[in-house]
């Protein structure tokens, strides 16, 4: 995730690796180097497809200005990103995920689309904007949001971000590391977010399902509780690359079965 301004993130060690878990933990902090070095860094590029940007806020913006971070940094990606990703659910910025509730959202989404419409017209391009939330958020908010997100007509919504539970890890070495849990024991929980998302949205916009995703059959099951798309990360560390040429089969496969299997 990309800020407005640089910031070193929180202090090493940040990242703890939980190998008989397959997970990770990590307090990274957003951690970069501002913005204006990453426009920097594409202008440079080789890769040429598919280019999702997560904005946050800077750690030390008062969380009454959030906003004022997110439409500096979506201004100054838009012309590069494919879409944006609005990063409001992180556990290791403080009081960020106030962001998700109440009108603090709905602030931060009118914000944002008003940003977005302004942009489309100077730039001649509409890119899209999902919102990535928090797995730890109770069931009875979800609905909240998913109202919130189609009332603004924001274009996707990403879940999850990392979890602060210990839950099935909490007797191994560095389970008691402050920060976020990815990996498999987040597979559950932020697929039942799916779920419950799906139930609401209605097709209303594209679920992007993350959170646990170790295996072909990982991602369709993320499909089957609603998503459209799924991401992956840790499921890399260990599994290695091989790990998304076998989720694109496992999706592909689950599709065309769903096609097949559709009345003529």
């Amino acid at each position: 995730t990309v800020t407005p301004r640089p910031q070193p993130g929180n202090p090493r060690p940040r990242l703890f690796r939980l190998p008989a878990a397959q997970a990770l933990i990590n307090r990274l902090g957003f951690n970069n180097q501002g913005v204006d070095t990453l426009l920097n860094n594409i202008q440079h590029r080789r890769y040429q497809g598919i280019l999702g940007i997560n904005i946050g806020k800077n750690a030390d913006t008062p969380l009454e200005h959030a906003a004022d971070d997110y439409r500096t940094a979506l201004s100054k990606v838009y012309p590069h990103a494919s879409y944006v990703t609005v990063n409001i659910s992180s556990p290791n910025t403080p009081g960020l995920r106030d962001l998700q509730y109440g009108e603090s959202l709905q602030h931060l989404l009118h914000i944002l689309k008003e940003t977005q419409a302004q942009l489309s017209q100077t730039h001649a391009r509409y890119v899209p904007l999902a919102l990535k939330l928090a797995p730890d958020m109770n069931d009875t908010d979800i609905p909240l949001v998913a109202d919130a997100l189609i009332a603004h007509e924001i274009d996707a919504v990403i879940a999850s971000n990392t979890t602060f539970s210990r839950t099935g890890v909490d007797t191994l070495k560095h389970a008691d590391e402050t920060g976020g849990l990815s990996g498999a024991p987040l597979f559950s929980r932020s697929t039942e977010v799916v779920r419950l998302l799906h139930q609401v949205l209605d097709g209303k916009m594209p679920i992007i399902a993350a959170g646990g995703i170790l295996s072909g059959a990982d991602a369709v099951a993320k499909l089957r509780a609603g998503a459209s798309l799924v991401q992956l990360y840790t499921g890399l560390i260990y599994r290695g690359p091989a790990l998304v040429s076998e989720v694109v089969s496992a999706c592909q496969a689950y599709r065309q079965d769903l096609s097949s299997s559709e009345p003529s």
